[in-house]
């Protein structure tokens, strides 16, 4: 459980240590997913899932009212924003990796429907006249190009 930051000094310390933490797992999920090993990037979601919700709840708030952090030293301020955007790099740096993740298993699901439905043949399916036609394709999988 978190303690509350008691002055805009602790505040400024605390949300550090929470993007610097939040950057390390963000970073660590991005070499798993580079490395096509997501498993490993699993392995640490809920931790990721729970301060990914604590930072965007305490940005929006800092955002909502900037003297909570206003009067903080300099030299801690300036390092909030190092971490920040150290954060934003890797967020994009894992976004990348996501994307490529993703275009390689969508392309892996869409091989296995085509060789699927070049195994099984033309189908049989009814046309407008009611009679039996092989023009069509049938095949029972779905793609979902929103996956």
């Amino acid at each position: 459980m978190a303690i509350a930051a008691q002055n805009p000094q602790d505040r400024v310390e605390q949300l550090i240590l929470l993007t610097e933490r939040l950057t390390e797992l963000m970073a660590e999920q991005a070499v798993a997913f580079e490395s096509r090993r997501p498993q490993d990037a699993a392995a640490k979601l809920e931790e990721t899932s729970r301060l990914a919700n604590l930072y965007r709840h305490e940005s929006a708030r800092v955002r909502a009212q900037p003297d909570l952090v206003s009067s903080a030293p300099l030299d801690l301020r300036t390092r909030l924003v190092r971490a920040t955007e150290a954060f934003d790099a890797v967020l994009a740096r894992q976004g990348r990796a996501l994307n490529a993740a993703r275009t390689v298993t969508e392309g892996l699901v869409k091989a296995i429907a085509d060789e699927v439905a070049n195994q099984r043949g033309k189908g049989v399916s009814y046309g407008a006249t009611g009679r039996a036609s092989t023009n069509g394709t049938a095949t029972a999988i779905t793609l979902n190009r929103r996956a």
